[in-house]
């Protein structure tokens, strides 16, 4: 018993060193990145202008963690290393059939769902019963690594969207996924979710995309489309943890490979080994967006955990938005997994990462 002990210490006390390591690369990955975003202004020839809310609220931004997030997130470690269950986790095995074996969503009773389908695809509305606001909608476009349905826990999202933005509608489309269904079908789906609003009464202004994982790499995905294809574009967009390089060749698959409490430690996982794609170039932009440009792209909030293969993802968007004049807040929260946020707020890190979405959406709504 003495040497378990004793070998969980030094297994911790590992992990310790390599967190504090990889932190440390992180900050001088963002130091640079911060010094080129300078020095890329200062070649920008602009009259200053008044700085309006939303400008005031972007930004790069790194929030520090608590004891019960660092306590939460070293129980998923365990939890996806340790254990066989663990592989079919970061395989997305477990997260394909989420949808089947799951009771129907109980819609709580401050809400109304209403089911729609369309050709390809079935979405659902939630709205408030009492005092609903129409004056913004937002279109949820879900996780799942383009391999998963949409599930429970998204309808539940959709409330903390509807509460955050003062009773706003949210749409939440159950976008077909691979393998059966590979690119551009989600992308399709997503456009005719987003055409529905539109032929529904709301314009591009009153529109706000939301996406986490590859929900948020499809929001910027479709922004992308609906520009080029001269469409009204969207007036913001939230993108938790977004997934926006599906070659996995950013900095931090590699920082942060021994860390990420629910990708790390292997290359047997849903984010290396994805249908999606299938005979495409992974580096298409409505496939990768970082691959793309983000010029004439609404203001974004993005946020992410600091131990996720998946940062560099986040960074990478954020700096090229950017460098094209976006108004966009990266919110880099340490030690937090993928899509904390998915966990309500159970931890305060989640708690603070609603409120910004709050105070984002506020600034959208008084636009």
């Amino acid at each position: 018993m003495a040497n378990k002990r004793k070998v969980k210490k030094e297994e911790r006390e590992v992990r310790e060193s390599i967190r504090k390591e990889s932190k440390k690369k992180q900050e001088s990955v963002l130091q640079n990145l911060a010094q080129f975003m300078e020095e890329v202004n200062k070649t920008v020839d602009t009259e200053p202008e008044e700085i309006d809310e939303i400008e005031e609220f972007s930004g790069f931004v790194q929030e520090e963690s608590t004891a019960a997030g660092r306590v939460l997130s070293d129980l998923m470690y365990r939890f996806t290393n340790d254990l066989e269950i663990g592989k079919k986790i970061k395989m997305g095995e477990l997260r394909k059939n989420y949808d089947k074996i799951e009771l129907e969503w109980k819609v709580p009773d401050a809400y109304n769902m209403t089911h729609f389908d369309l050709e390809n695809f079935s979405m659902k509305l939630l709205s408030r019963k009492e005092n609903p606001n129409f004056s913004k909608v937002i279109l949820q476009l879900h996780g799942g690594g383009y391999i998963g349905a949409i599930y429970n826990t998204y309808y539940n999202v959709a409330t903390y969207y509807c509460d955050a933005g003062d009773g706003i509608c949210v749409l939440s489309p159950d976008y077909r996924v691979a393998p059966e269904h590979p690119y551009p079908a989600a992308l399709e789906d997503a456009l005719a979710s987003y055409q529905w609003l539109l032929d529904h009464g709301w314009s591009g202004e009153q529109i706000i995309l939301a996406g986490d994982s590859a929900g948020g790499g499809l929001a910027m995905a479709l922004t992308m489309y609906l520009r080029d294809h001269d469409m009204p574009l969207p007036c913001g967009i939230v993108a938790m943890s977004p997934w926006t390089d599906l070659t996995a060749s950013g900095e931090s698959y590699t920082l942060n490979y021994e860390l990420d409490p629910l990708f790390g430690n292997t290359k047997e996982s849903m984010i290396y080994i994805n249908d999606y794609p299938g005979k495409h170039d992974k580096k298409e932009p409505y496939i990768s967006p970082i691959y793309g440009n983000f010029r004439q792209f609404p203001p974004m909030l993005i946020q992410v955990g600091s131990t996720e293969m998946l940062l560099s993802d986040s960074i990478t968007a954020a700096s090229m938005a950017d460098i094209a004049g976006v108004e966009v807040r990266l919110s880099i929260y340490d030690d937090m997994f993928h899509v904390f946020q998915l966990s309500g707020k159970l931890i305060p890190e989640a708690k603070k990462a609603w409120d910004e979405v709050e105070q984002f959406l506020q600034l959208l709504l008084n636009d």
